[in-house]
């Protein structure tokens, strides 16, 4: 396949645009070129269609890239808020708990004592893995506070 400069440095500077890093981008721009070897009629084109071919190419192997490195991470979860008081026993973050409404209370017993995910205590109690960590960002601000108010 014979290809224009222009279509070259037109498809690199596209892919460094949409792209992370250059590292991405030139992933990219292999996907692309790879991808275009399937297709014979390519070079055949004007070079108008060329470019908006690799840049469609380009861009939505992009989005599923993306898409599956969301998937893999499991975006939702690392979302969650951190609770770990080093500094006081178990008595003492037991004492903090009582001072809970009795549904944070036990949302946060079952994210941090028992390791539970949001999605699973979700399920256990019927309602949205989103309303769970939402609830708990609110136990654990108000758990913060009270801690801060112990050291003043």
């Amino acid at each position: 396949m014979i290809v224009h400069k222009a279509l070259e440095r037109d498809i690199q500077s596209f892919a460094l645009s949409i792209a992370a890093n250059e590292h991405e981008a030139n992933d990219l721009i292999q996907y692309a070129w790879e991808k275009s070897l399937s297709y014979k009629e390519l070079h055949e084109w004007p070079y108008y269609k060329q470019k908006a071919w690799f840049y469609r190419v380009m861009k939505n192997e992009l989005i599923d890239l993306r898409r599956k490195h969301r998937r893999e991470i499991g975006l939702d979860e690392t979302k969650e808020p951190v609770f770990f008081p080093t500094e006081f026993n178990n008595l003492e973050i037991i004492e903090l708990l009582n001072k809970l409404p009795p549904k944070q209370k036990d949302l946060v017993f079952k994210r941090y004592w028992l390791g539970l995910s949001s999605a699973e205590i979700g399920k256990s109690l019927n309602i949205p893995s989103g309303t769970v960590r939402y609830q708990l960002t609110k136990a654990i601000g108000f758990l913060r506070q009270l801690i801060q108010e112990a050291y003043e």
